[in-house]
């Protein structure tokens, strides 16, 4: 079961560092998403494969835990342990979710945040790595990355895992 609040909590309180129990890249938010994935309970799968499941184990990790286009590729496939189902608009969110994002429109997915609160409109509020951010606005119109041709994609989180 994922429990949406513990993986809050967690984005909550490294937003703007880094836990010590896991590694740390540069670029960082994909690494932080799957770091609050997991305090929420989702399960890992696929080790030793890199490039298959999504997990952290042993020094390494597979592709998916760290890459944003990646991590996108696997919850909007995966069909074991951690699932998510797309949809059409931030309003659906709800806090743990997820939503990636296209700066160029080129279907290379560049950025990953997790839905942390709402506004008062009931619009998504993120946390993100690499430029730490915290209960952010979620289309990220103020960002220098940010470009017209801009793409998302929206990710509820199934609560039950398989």
């Amino acid at each position: 079961m994922y429990s949406r609040e513990a993986a809050v909590r967690y984005a909550d309180q490294w937003w703007n560092g880094r836990n010590p129990a896991y590694p740390s890249f540069d670029v960082d938010c994909t690494n932080y998403i799957s770091q609050c994935l997991r305090a929420g309970g989702a399960p890992m799968y696929g080790y030793p494969n890199r490039g298959k499941g999504w997990w952290l184990q042993g020094g390494t990790w597979s592709f998916s835990w760290s890459v944003s286009h990646s991590l996108h590729w696997y919850v909007a496939g995966s069909k074991k342990g951690l699932t998510a189902k797309k949809v059409s608009s931030p309003y659906e969110l709800d806090l743990g979710d997820l939503i990636f994002y296209d700066f160029q429109g080129d279907g290379r997915y560049d950025h990953s945040t997790i839905v942390t609160a709402k506004d008062i409109n009931g619009a998504p509020l993120v946390n993100a790595h690499t430029y730490d951010a915290y209960h952010r606005t979620w289309d990220y119109k103020d960002s220098y990355a940010w470009r017209e041709s801009a793409q998302y994609a929206f990710f509820k989180i199934n609560d039950n895992f398989s």
